[in-house]
């Protein structure tokens, strides 16, 4: 299989490149191709332009090998922490400029006048890894844990991918380094129950 990797955090030293680096080097290691991105490293643009709007618009070099890969993939991983209740700016603006109609879904009509989404893309499955410093039960209690329902209906649901597994390690700023190794070990085994050892 092949695996699109997607990091959005801007410190090099964090937990959330631990996590990539753990997810990347599993599925390496269970036989299966993959493309990563580390989104700031890279210096990627998350700035969708009016140039790019239209479905058969030229896009610059970057933007579509980001296009072609996600297409391409047979599985998505998303790495982020969560800021304010939402993927960082740079990762909103990378769904924006990647996810793009005509390729990742289409609106058809509904056969009542307005209109219905299609997913276009090809992969099964998409894990998401976040991090916060509010406990899960508190995001949940008090902000109704939007980033739940933004990736999984919002963005992977819409685009047809139907298994969307989400994992959320929190609280990160009071993490001791057996908590995280232990957030590693179920990072390494999520990855292992949906990208197994390839035969």
């Amino acid at each position: 299989m092949t695996v699109s990797i997607i990091l959005a955090h801007p410190s090099p030293g964090s937990f959330n490149h631990a996590i990539a680096q753990t997810v990347l080097t599993t599925l390496q290691a269970n036989g299966h191709r993959t493309h990563f991105h580390d989104l700031y490293a890279e210096g990627f643009d998350p700035v969708l332009t009016k140039a790019e709007l239209a479905k058969d618009a030229e896009l610059p070099a970057q933007i579509e090998q980001h296009c072609r890969e996600i297409c391409e993939a047979d599985g998505i991983v998303i790495v982020h922490p969560n800021w304010w209740s939402a993927p960082p700016a740079i990762l909103r603006g990378w769904v924006d400029r990647v996810f793009r109609a005509g390729r990742a879904y289409n609106f058809i009509p509904d056969g009542a006048g307005g209109a219905k989404p299609v997913g276009l893309l090809k992969a099964s499955i998409a894990l998401v890894f976040n991090t916060a410093n509010t406990p899960q039960h508190l995001e949940e209690q008090l902000y109704g844990d939007p980033l739940q329902t933004h990736w999984i209906k919002c963005v992977f649901g819409l685009c047809g991918i139907r298994t969307v597994d989400r994992r959320n390690f929190a609280p990160v700023i009071t993490s001791t380094l057996e908590q995280r190794q232990a957030w590693l070990a179920e990072v390494k085994e999520i990855v292992q129950k949906y990208f197994p050892v390839q035969p």
